[in-house]
C-alpha cells in the first residue's frame, strides 16, 4: 500500500515539474496566451456595451411605437364617429357616394 501511495505523489510532482518546465520553457507561447485572453476581455466589454445600448434603442423604440399605435387608433376612432355622423344625416349622399364607389371598383375588375 505504501508503494501505491508514493507512486501516487510522484505522478503528481512530475506532472506539476512538467507544466512549470513548459510554462518556462515557452515564454511566447505565455505571451500569445496572454494576449488572446485580453483581446477576449476587451471584446466582451465592447460587447455588453454594445448589447446595452441596443437593449436601450429597442425599448425606446417600443415606447415611441406603442404612443404612435395609440394616437392612430384614437384619430381612426374619431374618423369613424365623423363618418357615421355624416351617413345617418345624409343617407341619400351616402348611398350615391357607395353606388359610385362600387361602379368604380367593378370597372377597374372588368379591365383586367
Amino acid at each position: 500500500m505504501a508503494t501505491a501511495t508514493t507512486t501516487k505523489q510522484n505522478t503528481t510532482t512530475d506532472i506539476k515539474s512538467d507544466t512549470k518546465a513548459q510554462t518556462t520553457d515557452a515564454p511566447l507561447t505565455e505571451k500569445a496566451t496572454s494576449a488572446a485572453h485580453d483581446a477576449v476581455d476587451a471584446l466582451s466589454t465592447k460587447a455588453a456595451t454594445a448589447e446595452s445600448s441596443v437593449r436601450k434603442g429597442a425599448s425606446s423604440s417600443a415606447e415611441a411605437l406603442s404612443e404612435k399605435q395609440l394616437i392612430a387608433r384614437e384619430k381612426l376612432s374619431e374618423c369613424t364617429a365623423k363618418t357615421r355622423a355624416f351617413a345617418s344625416e345624409n343617407p341619400l349622399a351616402t348611398a350615391g357616394i357607395a353606388f359610385a364607389a362600387g361602379m368604380l371598383i367593378t370597372s377597374l375588375f372588368r379591365r383586367k
